[in-house]
């Protein structure tokens, strides 16, 4: 039987439903996605930090944010260490999909077709992050 993996921060299923929203909780929690062009975050480039929505872990730089015009916020990188990174061959297809190295929170998927100079593509579900504006 294969041990699950536990993260920094654990918490009960209850004691999520009770800290996510509907939305945050499909998503981070049930591995789910939200539909294209429709995320707060997607078409959102001011200054600051994406953090998880899950645990408030600081996750991507507005820096590394672009528009991919895939309809999902997208980076062309994470901090360092903040992901961990699960090979995903659900829906007929072999993807990575990306997780909060905190609490372990679904992000999204990243892909190798980034116009950027690091080749990658972090597409990321806007409910599974909370923006922190740059400090003045």
């Amino acid at each position: 039987m294969k041990t699950p993996k536990t993260y920094p921060i654990e918490k009960t299923e209850e004691e999520w439903k009770a800290s996510l929203d509907a939305e945050s909780y499909r998503i981070l929690r049930e591995k789910g996605t939200e539909y294209p062009f429709t995320g707060e975050y997607n078409n959102h480039f001011d200054e600051g930090t994406y953090v998880c929505k899950g645990c408030g872990a600081p996750l991507y730089d507005s820096s590394s944010k672009f528009d991919s015009s895939c309809g999902w916020p997208s980076y062309d990188a994470a901090l360092g260490g903040a992901l961990e990174f699960i090979k995903d061959t659900t829906h007929g297809m072999v993807r990575t999909e990306i997780v909060c190295a905190n609490c372990g929170g679904h992000q999204g998927h990243v892909f190798q077709d980034g116009p950027t100079p690091t080749g990658e593509r972090y597409c990321v579900n806007s409910a599974s992050v909370h923006f922190q504006p740059k400090e003045k």
